[in-house]
């Protein structure tokens, strides 16, 4: 956990500015809904632009890294997780504490007032927290479809995979098919980190755990069946300081080009703190 405590005291210091690829290692499938279902097509389209491009919505990619954090972390208890909704059927439960040392609420931010835990109790009195981590959607690099790609596609820009569930009963099919971004597809992602006092410097490190977490789990749908494989490379990272913003200081370049092993390294090193400045 952090070195956050009930009396630190946020200032805005600067931004920590990640920028990289993500390349799909597998199909990719983050649905539309269905809301957009056409005739004649897959019955689970990916999400796409107003353009007709697949891309990654940050929503997607943030809310996976919360989750596998709470998970590593063991914050997937009864004991720690709170209802958004209670709707039967569609029961959203999240982590959420009033503790102020919390990574994973510092991180995402916390909501206020009375909130019901899961295990029946009642989360009272949490103070509510601005979120430091701010994620964008991530656009496809329609360069990265090669002619040879699209000539085994069964869209121009995606494939269909036919899955089939069987009854065990029965023994009757109940076919389906799912839209995905084809494997050797990317995007370009792009994470902010706000730092709003001396002890968020050390959160990128967690950044980084959330990262190296999703490379060997999955992002969107079907990750049990394949779907969703990814990687990072080609990183970036950047400190905007407080005088990048109000007097047009230079901004410190403190990666590029790298893996993320490099990112992961450089957020543990002792002396990361003090090349924020």
């Amino acid at each position: 956990m952090s070195s956050h405590t009930a009396s630190t005291e946020l200032t805005f210091l600067g931004k920590l500015v990640l920028e990289g690829e993500i390349q799909c290692q597998t199909g990719l499938h983050i649905g539309a809904g269905k809301g957009s279902l056409e005739i004649g097509g897959a019955d689970n389209p990916v999400v796409k632009d107003a353009f007709g491009i697949p891309y990654i919505p940050g929503s997607s990619l943030r809310g996976r890294l919360r989750s596998l954090l709470e998970q590593t972390l063991g914050l997937a208890t009864p004991q720690e997780l709170v209802y958004l909704s209670k709707r039967r059927g569609q029961e959203v439960r999240i982590h959420q504490s009033d503790r102020p040392d919390d990574d994973v609420c510092v991180l995402f931010g916390r909501n206020s007032g009375r909130v019901e835990k899961v295990s029946g109790e009642a989360l009272e009195g949490a103070v509510a927290t601005p979120a430091r981590l701010t994620v964008y959607d991530a656009p496809l690099l329609v360069d990265s479809i090669t002619p040879q790609m699209r000539e085994n596609l069964d869209d121009e820009l995606t494939e269909v995979k036919s899955e089939n569930a069987v009854d065990r009963i029965t023994s009757q099919a109940n076919p389906r098919t799912l839209e995905r971004v084809p494997s050797g597809a990317r995007f370009h992602f792009r994470i902010v980190l706000d730092v709003l006092c001396e002890e968020d410097k050390p959160l990128l490190a967690r950044v980084a755990e959330g990262l190296r977490l999703l490379e060997d789990d999955a992002l969107g749908g079907g990750g049990s069946r394949g779907s969703g494989r990814v990687g990072l490379s080609g990183l970036k990272l950047n400190w905007r300081s407080k005088d990048y913003y109000s007097k047009g200081a230079e901004e410190i370049a403190l990666l590029s080009g790298a893996e993320l092993a490099a990112l992961q390294q450089l957020a543990s090193a002792e002396d990361f703190a003090s090349k924020l400045t």
